[in-house]
């Protein structure tokens, strides 16, 4: 069986409340729980949150919540995989077993269920022996890259690469969300993400990191284009 867990904790510093800001006529969270419904993918979709607020808002549009996050996974340095673990801990406490778990993050809106989809098929395809993380493209070299100190002088990252040229060296990714997957094994691991994992590419203009506010406009911008495509 299939879970999709959404984590969605209170207290976001940069932009507050931004897990059930309105985005686009809804409260952000919406898209991320639409994709999740719409894939067909899940027999269950769960947000795991430590905040009644943001669990009000989410069975007001009419996904219940079964189960509050522990507290002492709500803090500012617990990562993403305790919590996923936590969650699937619990739901075998009450006796429902999920073998694939799907960690769609909150603040997602440009995420289609095509994506989810093709996803799943891919980790299916690799037998589930690793993890499965998106990744996109970086528009330029990594070799190309400067590194800028408080007084704003640059240092080239890699000196003697600066003047190759972008053909000549080979393409980077970096992990871009919005969404993972994992087997329960994966999740039981002392390090799941050091060995192999899969990548599902993703173009640059469906995946946007939403912490300032130059980035929900340009999430807003996105949105509107890819809204008109569906």
């Amino acid at each position: 069986m299939r879970i999709a867990i959404i984590p969605a904790r209170g207290g976001s510093k940069r932009i507050p409340k931004k897990n059930i800001m309105p985005f686009c006529g809804k409260p952000m969270i919406w898209y991320s729980i639409r994709a999740a419904k719409e894939s067909g993918l899940f027999q269950k979709i769960h947000v795991s949150t430590d905040s009644e607020e943001i669990r009000e808002t989410v069975e007001s549009i009419g996904l219940p919540v079964d189960f509050m996050r522990d507290p002492a996974l709500a803090d500012d340095f617990t990562g993403l995989v305790p919590v996923l673990k936590w969650v699937v801990d619990e739901y075998r406490r009450r006796g429902e077993v999920y073998d694939d778990v799907c960690c769609i993050f909150s603040v997602a809106p440009l995420l289609q269920s095509k994506d989810l989809v093709d996803a799943f098929d891919l980790f299916h395809r690799h037998e589930e022996r690793y993890p499965l993380l998106v990744m996109t493209r970086y528009p330029v070299p990594i070799e190309w890259a400067f590194r800028r100190d408080r007084e704003g002088i640059m240092t080239a990252v890699s000196p003697a690469r600066l003047g190759e040229r972008s053909q000549d060296l080979p393409e980077a990714y970096y992990e871009s969300g919005p969404f993972t997957i994992w087997s329960s094994a994966h999740l039981s691991s002392a390090d799941p993400v050091s060995g192999r994992i899969i990548s599902y590419v993703m173009p640059g203009d469906k995946v946007v990191d939403i912490d300032t506010p130059e980035d929900l406009a340009r999430a807003e911008l996105l949105f509107r284009l890819l809204e008109k495509g569906r």
